[in-house]
């Protein structure tokens, strides 16, 4: 089985290849191979994550190999759902874009191989040149915070993402601020640009489960804790994040952020060995 996608301007640059797994997956492999160490940004598990040039355009190429048997069944026995190749992130770029959410631009993706431990594949997606992370952008905003407009962007911003994601039945599991890039130019627009990658490992559902709404919400708590929150903050997050309001997310889904804060200490105590900070009022 093999499926594959390439974007124009890409099949162009690379020398006129064409839409076929085959083809795709033996081009990539010889990027990665002349791709300098310093570009090489993770090598492991079946897994090649690295920068290119073509022209004036960066890229980024994830190649993955096949991951094993062995870390199949790792994974499954730590009750994880291994990530067997490039299609998971494909797809779940797709639905992102469908509901609006900002996230990567795809230049081409290839599949091919039945067995999974064995398959083959690859997704390019453009470099996100001038942009920054949450983690780096809003690091010392304890200290120095923003101008009051820009923060309140970006928490709804974050809500809304987070929310349309979780509606549509899309979960990351890997979603701290970290993996949102905003585009600092942007942020005097009514909605700023920011991002969300990193999504090797989404699950994509008719409806996200309660448990993974909850991870997901936790971890991008967990992750803010140290930018200097105040309680005023998360009410606005919990605002914007559900439908009907503040009023329904201190009620109807009070249990919900209930555990969304319990979870998002404990991963606070456990990473910090300490006691998480007290938002401001």
């Amino acid at each position: 089985m093999s499926d594959a996608y390439v974007r124009e301007d890409l099949a162009v640059a690379a020398g006129g290849i064409n839409a076929s797994a085959p083809v795709l997956l033996d081009w990539a492999a010889a990027v990665a191979a002349e791709a300098a160490p310093d570009d090489v940004y993770r090598n492991k598990e079946g897994r090649k994550t690295l920068r290119f040039r073509l022209g004036r355009q960066s890229y980024f190429l994830k190649l993955h190999s096949g991951v094993g048997w062995g870390e199949i069944f790792k994974n499954l026995l730590q009750g994880r759902l291994p990530v067997l190749g490039a299609s998971n992130e494909y797809r779940a770029v797709q639905a992102l874009r469908q509901i609006n959410v900002d996230t990567l631009s795809v230049a081409a993706y290839a599949r091919e191989g039945l067995n999974p431990a064995k398959q083959r594949s690859l997704i390019v997606t453009e470099d996100l040149v001038g942009t920054v992370s949450l983690e780096d952008y809003c690091r010392d905003w304890a200290l120095e915070p923003p101008p009051l407009s820009y923060r309140l962007k970006l928490i709804h911003k974050l809500a809304d993402s987070a929310g349309r994601m979780h509606r549509a039945g899309i979960n990351h599991r890997d979603f701290y601020i970290c993996h949102f890039h905003l585009d600092e130019t942007t942020l005097g627009n009514r909605r700023p640009t920011c991002y969300l990658i990193d999504l090797h490992r989404a699950q994509i559902r008719a409806r996200t489960p309660r448990r993974w709404q909850v991870k997901d919400l936790a971890g991008l708590y967990f992750s803010a804790m140290d930018c200097g929150l105040s309680r005023r903050d998360l009410l606005r997050f919990m605002a914007h994040y559900t439908e009907g309001g503040l009023r329904r997310a201190l009620q109807h889904d009070r249990g919900l952020w209930r555990d969304v804060a319990e979870r998002a200490g404990r991963l606070y105590r456990r990473e910090h060995d300490r006691e998480p900070p007290v938002p401001d009022q």
